[in-house]
Order: C-alpha cells, then sequence, then structure tokens
C-alpha cells in the first residue's frame, strides 16, 4: 500500500473537536528487560525500538488524522481499518488481515453515569500490538502496564499475542465493576419506589434504561468478537493464548446475563411504579367518591327546601328548620357507619 486515504467522513469525525497533541507511550519488554518511553512523534518512536522485545505501542488520543495517517503507512495498515479506529461510534468487531488482526471495543467506566471510550487493538507479526485509546479517561489499562513493569503474572514470559488477549481481557473485566456500581443504583431505585416514587423517580428509572440499552449494545457484539478469534485461522494468535480466549468468553457470557437480569428488573420496576402511581390515584378518586356520597343525600334535602314553595308545611314549623338538620346529620352518620363496615374508608 503506498498511500492511506481516509474518506471526507471520517475526516469530518476525526477533526471534530480535535485533541490535544498525541501521546505515544512505547512499552518493551521480555521476560528480563523492561522499557518505557513516551514521545509525541510515531517515526521516533519506531526509531528507538529494540529487537528480541515484545512491543506495545499506545495511542492517546485518535483526533490527530495527519498522525494516524503516518501510523498507518509506517505499520501498512488498511484504510477501512483506520477510518473503523477514527469512528467512535464503531460496533465492537475483530477483523483479521494479511499481516495484523484487529479488535475494536469498548472500555466502560462510571462518572455520574455509564462512559464509554473505544479502543482498537492491533496484533502485528513482528510481536508488536498497537492500541489507539480515543482518549486517556478511562485508566483500564494501568492494570497492565504495572503488571509488565513489576513482572507480575505470566504477561512478561509470553508474546505479544498475550499482550493483546491481556488487554481484552481487562477490558472485560472493568465491565463487572460499572455493573456493581449499576446495581447499587438499582437498588436504591427499588428503595425508592417501596417508600414514596415520584416523577424525579421516573426520570431516574428512563436513566438507567437507556444505560442498559447503551451497555447491551456495548457487551452483546463481544461474544461475537471473540468467537471470531477463536475462530480465525491467523498464526498470530496461539493456540496456548485461544485457551485464555475462552475464560474471556466465559465471562462476557455472564456480563451479558447479568445485563438481561437488570433489563427485566428495570422492566418489572417501572411495572411496579405505574401500578404504584395507579393505586395512588385510585385512592384519591376513592376519597372524592366517599366525599361525593355522602353529601348527596343532604344535597338532595337542601334541594327540595329551596324550591320556595308556599304549601310546604315545615317551613312554618317551629322546629321545621332544626328538624331538617336533624335528618342530614343522621343520613350523614348512617352512611359514614355504612362505609366503614363494608371498609371502604
Amino acid at each position: 500500500m503506498n498511500s492511506t486515504v481516509l474518506s471526507t467522513e471520517t475526516t469530518a469525525i476525526a477533526n471534530e473537536n480535535k485533541a490535544e497533541k498525541v501521546k505515544i507511550t512505547l512499552v518493551e519488554f521480555n521476560e528480563t528487560e523492561y522499557d518505557e518511553q513516551v514521545f509525541t512523534d510515531i517515526n521516533e518512536c519506531v526509531k528507538h525500538t529494540k529487537k528480541n522485545t515484545i512491543k506495545w505501542i499506545n495511542i492517546d488520543g485518535i483526533r490527530d488524522i495527519d498522525m494516524i495517517e503516518r501510523i498507518g503507512k509506517l505499520f501498512t495498515i488498511h484504510p477501512l481499518t483506520l477510518e473503523d479506529i477514527l469512528n467512535t461510534i464503531q460496533r465492537p468487531k475483530f477483523e483479521d488481515y494479511e499481516h495484523y488482526v484487529v479488535a475494536i471495543m469498548k472500555m466502560l467506566y462510571y462518572n455520574n453515569g455509564l462512559q464509554s471510550e473505544q479502543l482498537s487493538i492491533l496484533l502485528f507479526e513482528n510481536n508488536t500490538v498497537i492500541s489507539f485509546q480515543e482518549e486517556h479517561k478511562c485508566n483500564v489499562l494501568d492494570t497492565i502496564r504495572t503488571n509488565i513493569r513489576q513482572g507480575k503474572g505470566r504477561i512478561r514470559k509470553f508474546g505479544a499475542d498475550y499482550l493483546a488477549y491481556s488487554l481484552i481481557d481487562a477490558v472485560v473485566d472493568c465491565y463487572f465493576g460499572v455493573l456493581e456500581k449499576i446495581d447499587d443504583d438499582i437498588e436504591l431505585l427499588e428503595e425508592e419506589l417501596v417508600g414514596d416514587p415520584d416523577k424525579q423517580t421516573l426520570t431516574r428509572l428512563h436513566h438507567m434504561k437507556r444505560q442498559m440499552i447503551f451497555l447491551r449494545k456495548a457487551v452483546w457484539p463481544l461474544r461475537e468478537l471473540i468467537n471470531n478469534i477463536e475462530r480465525s485461522e491467523t498464526k498470530l494468535i496461539k493456540q496456548s493464548t485461544t485457551i485464555y480466549l475462552r475464560d474471556v468468553l466465559d465471562h462476557t457470557i455472564r456480563i451479558i446475563d447479568t445485563v438481561e437480569s437488570f433489563r427485566d428488573l428495570l422492566s418489572s420496576m417501572m411495572d411496579v411504579y405505574l401500578s404504584s402511581t395507579n393505586n395512588k390515584m385510585n385512592e384519591v378518586m376513592k376519597v372524592l367518591t366517599i366525599i361525593t356520597t355522602l353529601f348527596v343525600p343532604l344535597t338532595f334535602i337542601v334541594g327540595v327546601y329551596g324550591m320556595n314553595f308556599d304549601y310546604m308545611p315545615e317551613l312554618h314549623s317551629h322546629w321545621g328548620y332544626f328538624g331538617v338538620w336533624g335528618v342530614m346529620i343522621i343520613i350523614f352518620i348512617v352512611l359514614l357507619i355504612y362505609f366503614k363496615r363494608r371498609k371502604w374508608l
């Protein structure tokens, strides 16, 4: 490939809200050596790479389209892959090219609500992994950096394919932390529903349901992504690493099951809210109906004596006024006793 040409639409996406200068972190290691350097130019970064090491180049920020194009030329990355990297509304997926494979995922974190950041992982033939991080708001990959620095686990003993697996595994593991925080929010909503729900409760319920839809869109394609990696015939991923990917698949299925459980729970909570609101309305209507029923006979009696006929015996009776009041009070009390016995009050 002599040149890398990106579509106009992708260029517009990349240049929108253009970020600060790109930060390039080069981490090189093997079982006995470790080195970490930070660059702002990809050519300088490539010059400092060493032989016989696993190279992890992490690009923080993808809005500098010129830099992305230079990286594409240096590593012979297909233009379609570059477009996928720059298009941050991309669906998680895995693709196998001639000399590299690419996995695109969503890193999720919780900061006053569910937030996401796209991560693109490219595994090359020469023990090189390049990761493109949309922004550096999510610190999911810091655990991998710490493990490499301190030589923890298997990561410095295995190849670049294991590093790529570790990045995928770190992203999937962070979903569990997000689910825990969502679970806490759902518990608070349940307490509100049991107590005294209001319009704010309904707003939060709708917000949580939208978050579940967003989370589902990020998680469901992961199962397909990992299945595609396992089925891929690429020689870049060893059989020994594929075994670890099965564990990530199990975690992904657990996350999907939890997300579906949360969605069902939120739907049932919405039904509870609507039932609670209807019950409140029914109670109000019940009280108003009882009040109306109590005053109907009284209104009838008052209406009869308000017709202004001359020949009404009670009008000229000395005790007529008091007698009518007594009848109305007795009717009122009798109706109250009747409603009480029928448990309408």
